[in-house]
This record gives structure tokens, C-alpha cells and sequence, in this order.
């Protein structure tokens, strides 16, 4: 059983910075992709970045590509989400997800992801 861990949330000001970390206890080799949602009341869940495992290729939802970045730790049981320019509409519940896709590819759509974190809660005040 894979169970995903996320930490690094709080309040930020607007332009700031911040990154969110998710660790993973244990790990499959049917489990090759990660990624981070987010989800504010009444919304759906909705994917922002993800990556695959074994490729590296990365996904990122238009909203925030360019200023959120993706990553992986060297052991790939670690994620990660640095996250700048932070907007007041980046507010959310933020949430580690862990799944698997075949192929090189990775993807951003909930349905593909079975396992997931708390999540983290991230404020930005404009």
C-alpha cells in the first residue's frame, strides 16, 4: 500500500514562493506517475502538474505553467512543487497523487491516479 505524505503549505503574499513536498512510504513499479491537485470548495479536483517516474516528461495545466515546477528526488519516492508568482487563484487544498500510466507519457486527468495524499493547504493573499 502506497501511502503519500504532503508538507509545506501555509500563507504567502502575493508573487511569493513556496514549495510542497510529498514522500512516499512505499513504492510499486506499477505506480510511475505523481503528480499534485488542487481543489477549492464546490470545484472539482483538478490536475496542475504531474510526471512520470521512468521518463521524467512532465504536464502542467496552462494555469500555471511557467511559474509551478515539477520534481522528482533522486530515490523517486519524493515530489515535489515549487511553486512562484503566487496568485490569490492559486489558493487551494493541494494534494499528492500517485498512479500509473503506460507509456513515456504522464497526465493530468484524476481518474488515472489511485492513491493519494491529505493534502496541504496553500493561502495567497493579494
Amino acid at each position: 500500500q502506497v501511502q503519500l505524505v504532503e508538507s509545506g503549505g501555509g500563507s504567502v503574499q502575493a508573487g511569493g514562493s513556496l514549495t510542497l513536498s510529498c514522500e512516499a512510504s512505499s513504492q510499486t513499479n506499477r505506480n510511475n506517475q505523481m503528480a499534485w491537485f488542487r481543489q477549492t470548495p464546490g470545484q472539482e479536483r483538478e490536475g496542475i502538474a504531474a510526471i512520470s517516474t521512468s521518463s521524467g516528461y512532465t504536464a502542467y495545466d496552462d494555469s500555471v505553467k511557467g511559474r509551478f515546477t515539477i520534481s522528482l528526488g533522486n530515490a523517486k519516492n519524493a515530489v515535489y512543487l515549487q511553486m512562484n508568482s503566487l496568485r490569490a487563484d492559486d489558493t487551494a487544498m493541494y494534494y499528492c497523487a500517485a498512479g500509473y500510466m503506460f507509456g513515456p507519457f504522464t497526465s493530468l486527468a484524476i481518474s488515472r491516479y489511485n492513491y493519494w495524499g491529505q493534502g496541504t493547504q496553500v493561502t495567497v493573499s493579494s
